[in-house]
């Protein structure tokens, strides 16, 4: 055994575990010409990936470490975190810890050694890279290139060697393809150039790039969607309810891409009729097939305000899976026996075909709902039939608030782009939306209920409590704004955030607790396993009601005609397969969302471009250590950089939301009269600057006493 496997095994067995080099030379009583020896076996054991080394230049075994492997989760102001792939605690990683890892990075990390460090880490070993394209603007200099990331959170530009660029110029926004790493730093090549910057199409061909979404179908699968679009509905009937009959609608907004669920409503006596009926999409997308294969790489269709890329080809989604008016469709339909009080008494599932009979808006029905004289006219065979339904909607509404549903008042933007004109209009909720809402809501419950009972495997819709770290902070907040928290933090119950609203119902602080109410909730996700959902106080609660733009609810349509079919089957079929598809749908949600932000990020500054210099009375929607975010009436939301605000000096206490300086102070909730000054269409933010108001000190005045 030579002297390098002689270290390297009294390092594995701990003789001189986590020692540095100048330690186990003394051990060894070696000189100092040995110890450079040592160190450079040391090294090459490191470099071989037998031993790792920590920052004070110890060396071990993962084990002895105690590394965990994991993801980097960068930040734009140099720092990282370590988020473990086992679920445990995240760690905090300043950029002198990082050892050239970069977002998305696949890592061994360890916490600090210093005993000071809290919640400190460092990576010990980047195994393997995350990010191999980058979208971003190309910089060219006299001998090569640089592609700075789009993706603030990405902290390294990309060297393009000369050659490597292509026809990209300078200052254009490209993609690039990584191809080496040279001293930490990420080495590529121009594979696309998408344009020039500040350009609405280009930046947003940017955001599909960076998140990866698929814009295109393989022709297999546009080939595997024609074959199904063409099949005969009226030679597929057997075994289905015929629905066809009754008095069946649709109901959507007016600019709806695909049509998946209709209702038929009814009363009899103290009883009420309910029944939802969902395209049977799992009837034209068979598992494992390519089209089933596309759907699940893409999870979800993902809406923009001038597109949609949508889960599954325009033959199925807007065509033989969609619930068109007037024409025979496949459905699985969710029958619900409900009482006065909104408890179901029964519940059944069942294959049917119907045929809609009206397409309605929420808008029309709204109307209807109102006795408009126009709307009442133009469906007299609806207005019995949305009485009803909205009385329903009531009872459903008392019977989850006395469960403790959690109604957060949060206004949306709503972005329409219409002939290349992009307008932000007021958000109008009506009551056509709290119906669809809440029969969609009870059909997804009572599925969820009907397969628990059966006990096959399933994809659940699952939203945990809020952490006690979070809910403590929310309850300190509350304190700060003069609102009695009345819960314990380490148990918060939907009840508790239920009755908090309640009792700020009407209040001009009832929209400010609602959003930071929201931040101190969990995220919600899929999962095998149920848990509960918090924000809905539901028990049981999963995705059955939109197979044509969610995968879950897809599988979940699988799981319940095969358990209608035989159970004991269902249960060999998908035990292998729900917790896969739950985490693929969780991932890809979580990027569809953040995609569909960005784009609308985008359209709002293209809207607001020509806006700069006008004025508008705006709230303060967030306070952070660098400036502050006001929200106009519209909902579209720009930032005050720290450095505009009068006077200097602010001091940021985060868990009250505050900034405040010696004269003026800002918090959550604050009007303030607001200028447009400009958009930054790197950052997708539109920036504002206050206007002089004396309000401003006097507001800062009054809450300290």
């Amino acid at each position: 055994m030579n002297a390098k496997q002689e270290i390297l095994k009294n390092i594995q067995n701990g003789t001189f575990a986590l020692m540095n080099a100048e330690q186990i030379a003394a051990l060894l009583h070696l000189g100092r010409r040995e110890m450079l020896a040592i160190r450079a076996m040391l090294a090459s054991l490191v470099r071989s990936g037998e031993l790792l080394t920590d920052s004070r230049g110890r060396f071990g075994t993962a084990a002895q470490f105690g590394a965990k492997t994991g993801k980097i989760a960068g930040s734009d102001r140099g720092f990282a975190f370590f988020l473990p792939d086992d679920g445990s605690g995240d760690l905090f990683l300043p950029h002198r810890a990082l050892k050239g890892a970069l977002h998305g990075d696949c890592v061994l990390a360890c916490p600090a050694a210093r005993k000071s460090a809290g919640d400190e880490g460092e990576v010990l070993a980047i195994l393997s890279r995350g990010m191999r394209e980058i979208v971003g603007v190309y910089q060219s200099e006299r001998r090569a290139g640089y592609l700075h990331p789009d993706e603030k959170r990405y902290a390294a530009d990309v060297l393009i060697p000369a050659g490597k660029q292509g026809a990209c110029r300078n200052g254009m926004k490209a993609v690039a393809r990584i191809t080496s790493f040279d001293g930490g730093m990420p080495v590529g090549e121009i594979i696309e150039i998408l344009g020039a910057c500040n350009d609405l199409a280009t930046e947003e061909r940017a955001v599909i790039r960076a998140h990866a979404l698929r814009e295109q179908f393989p022709e297999e699968v546009c080939e595997e969607a024609k074959r199904q679009a063409r099949r005969d509905i009226r030679s597929e009937l057997k075994g289905r309810e015929d629905l066809r009959g009754e008095l069946i609608i649709t109901v959507d907004g007016e600019d709806t891409r695909d049509i998946d669920d209709a209702i038929s409503v009814s009363r009899e006596g103290s009883l009420f009729r309910l029944g939802v009926h969902i395209a049977d999409v799992s009837h034209y997308v068979t598992r494992n097939l390519a089209l089933d294969r596309e759907a699940y790489k893409r999870g979800t269709s993902v809406y923009f305000p001038d597109r949609v890329l949508p889960m599954l080809p325009t033959e199925l989604s807007n065509g033989i899976c969609s619930l068109n008016e007037g024409e025979d469709r496949l459905t699985l339909s969710c029958f619900m026996t409900v009482d006065g009080r909104g408890k179901v008494l029964k519940k059944r599932v069942a294959p049917t075909v119907i045929r809609s009979r009206h397409r309605m808006t929420y808008t029309e029905v709204a109307a209807i709902f109102e006795g408009e004289e126009e709307a009442v006219k133009a469906y007299p065979d609806l207005v019995c039939f949305v009485q009803t339904a909205a009385e329903l909607t009531e009872i459903l509404k008392k019977a989850r608030s006395r469960r403790g549903g959690v109604a957060l008042d949060i206004k949306e933007a709503k972005i329409l782009y219409r002939d290349g004109t992009i307008t932000v209009p007021d958000h109008r909720r009506t009551v056509a939306h709290e119906m669809i809402e809440q029969f969609m809501v009870l059909a997804n419950e009572s599925v969820a209920e009907l397969m628990t009972a059966r006990k096959v495997p399933f994809i659940y819709r699952v939203h945990e409590r809020p952490s006690e770290e979070k809910a403590s902070d929310f309850a300190a907040f509350l304190r700060e704004l003069g609102v009695r928290a009345d819960f314990d933090p380490s148990k918060v119950s939907p009840q508790d955030y239920r009755n908090l609203l309640a009792a700020l119902e009407g209040s001009a602080l009832s929209p400010i607790v609602s959003r930071v109410m929201l931040r101190s909730m969990m995220k919600a996700a899929y999962s095998p396993e149920n848990i509960g959902h918090f924000g809905l106080a539901s028990e049981c609660y999963c995705h059955f009601t939109s197979p044509i733009r969610r995968y879950p609810d897809l599988c979940v349509h699988r799981i319940v005609k095969e358990t209608l079919r035989d159970a004991e089957t269902a249960k060999e079929r998908y035990a292998g397969s729900v917790e896969g598809a739950a985490r693929q749908a969780s991932l890809c949600e979580r990027n569809a969302q953040e995609a569909e932000r960005d784009v609308d990020a985008l359209f709002i500054a293209a809207y607001m471009q020509d806006k700069i210099g006008e004025e508008y009375e705006a709230t303060v929607s967030g306070v952070t250590a660098f400036g502050l975010f006001a929200e106009l009436p519209n909902t579209i939301e720009g930032f005050i950089p720290l450095e505009t605000l009068p006077e200097d000096g602010y001091e940021w206490i985060e868990q009250r939301m505050l900034l405040k300086g010696a004269r003026h102070c800002f918090r959550l909730g604050d009007g303030v009269r607001v200028r447009v000054a400009g958009v930054d269409w790197g950052s997708r933010r539109v920036q504002f600057t206050l206007m002089p108001q004396e309000s401003a000190g006097k507001r800062c005045v009054e809450k300290k006493r």
